[in-house]
């Protein structure tokens, strides 16, 4: 069973937690801290791969679980990683959070880490020095991501097959290559699209079939969406229309104006065919042909007979040269963008130039460094901390540990932030709260 959309829940490694141990011996006083440090928690990896042709297993697996990473132990012993889960999915396969696109596989063996596992926390051999010999703090491990991904799975081919419903398409791709796409004289034969290969003069192209447009497909009508997906990422656009229909021109338009509605897709190259044309007076083609080129005079039309194999090969050959075309010139975009060296990093950005290694060093501003975190008081008298940096330390926190609370005030003060909770009100048994994690300003006895 074909299937080109999925939703699958993730939900990363928890890292293991840092260990509080002091080293007890026989003969060695004072032996010292040495609680090893959490493993790492497993990643959600997806790997595309050439033999997987569909997203049909997420629909009968829709969670997707990696491993905790362990817990530290004394003797400096850290905890064992969590392994990755690798998961595979077809080639072309979009993953999107939230409605955005985290990524985009489009060649055999890619991988992207879509879901990361959690960091390990220290333990407290980690925090020893010369001013704190005896440390009684360990971190717990972060959490690993979790959240529910949508995905989409996007053919990649050289040629998009469009038209109306029963215009030709899979008579067409079944006689160019040796696909075996369902074939009847009615409208929507083909619900789940088709790829074939053509060859000509040793040339190899990839051709998408896919089920047929209707007006407002833009907008979800009929197959909508679930075609245009499929026809996004094709080099160039075959346009067929049946030679038999009353009429050419607006046959062409309907597919025009929800090609032009879709991604950028209006300005993809395009072969227009008249199908069915065995047997048909040159008079009636032509007229057909001044139909369609009333919407586009500059539409590049053929006339040709899947069945008879007339014009076939002429219409395989323009479309080699179109996609010999459309490669040449990503690669062309391609070059151009590996040579473009140069980063502007603003102008108001005070920099440093260092001479061993001629690279710009960034001096941030303590005004920079504010921005990096906020502070939001809400209805209830909470006081809300936000930024990547002071989260991470939060996450870290062990709560039911005084000294890992403290800890994090200190951090807290460090930064800015203490200051900034005072100037906007905070007393010593105000509330804060930092990535999930609620305490007090001041210790509480």
């Amino acid at each position: 069973m074909f299937c080109d959309t999925a939703k699958v829940s993730l939900k990363a490694g928890k890292g293991g937690d840092g260990a509080v141990s002091f080293r007890h011996e026989i003969y060695i006083n004072k032996g010292g801290p040495d609680g090893g440090n959490g493993g790492k928690g497993g990643s959600i990896i997806f790997v595309a791969d050439k033999d997987t042709n569909t997203l049909i297993d997420f629909r009968f697996n829709p969670i997707l679980t990696a491993e905790n990473g362990g817990n530290g132990s004394g003797t400096r012993s850290a905890g064992r990683s969590g392994k990755d889960l690798l998961v595979e999915v077809p080639i072309g396969t979009v993953v999107k959070r939230d409605g955005q696109v985290i990524a985009d596989l489009t060649h055999d063996g890619e991988k992207a880490v879509i879901a990361k596992g959690g960091d390990g926390g220290f333990g407290n051999a980690h925090f020893k020095s010369s001013v704190r010999q005896t440390p009684v703090i360990a971190e717990v491990g972060e959490p690993g991501d979790e959240f529910e991904a949508e995905l989409e799975l996007r053919l990649l081919a050289d040629v998009g097959l469009v038209g109306l419903p029963n215009a030709g398409k899979s008579t067409f791709l079944s006689v160019v290559s040796n696909a075996k796409p369902e074939i009847a004289d009615y409208p929507f034969t083909t619900l789940t699209p088709n790829l074939g290969v053509a060859t000509i003069d040793r040339h190899d192209i990839l051709i998408a079939d896919i089920p047929g447009l209707i007006e407002g497909a833009a907008e979800g009508k009929g197959l909508g969406h679930d075609f245009l997906r499929h026809v996004d990422r094709t080099a160039v656009l075959l346009h067929l229309i049946d030679v038999y229909n009353n009429d050419a021109g607006e046959a062409y338009h309907i597919i025009r104006r929800e090609l032009d509605k879709y991604s950028d897709l209006k300005n993809r190259p395009e072969i227009v065919a008249l199908t069915k044309c065995e047997g048909v007076d040159q008079d009636i083609i032509e007229m057909q042909i001044q139909s369609i080129r009333q919407h586009n005079p500059s539409a590049n039309i053929l006339s040709i007979s899947a069945a008879s194999h007339q014009g076939v090969d002429d219409l395989l050959r323009l479309l080699w040269q179109e996609i010999k075309k459309s490669k040449e010139q990503k690669g062309r975009e391609t070059q151009a963008l590996s040579q473009t060296t140069e980063i502007n990093l603003g102008e108001n950005r005070p920099e440093v130039q260092n001479s061993q290694a001629g690279l710009p060093v960034i001096s941030l501003s303590t005004q920079e460094l504010r921005n990096t975190w906020s502070v939001t008081l809400d209805d209830n008298g909470v006081y809300h901390v936000t930024g990547e940096k002071i989260e991470k330390f939060a996450r870290r926190t062990d709560l039911s540990n005084y000294a890992s609370v403290n800890r994090l005030r200190d951090i807290m003060k460090k930064l800015g932030i203490r200051a900034e909770l005072t100037n906007q009100g905070a007393g010593p048994d105000s509330l804060i709260e930092i990535s999930g994690k609620t305490f007090t300003l001041v210790e509480q006895y």
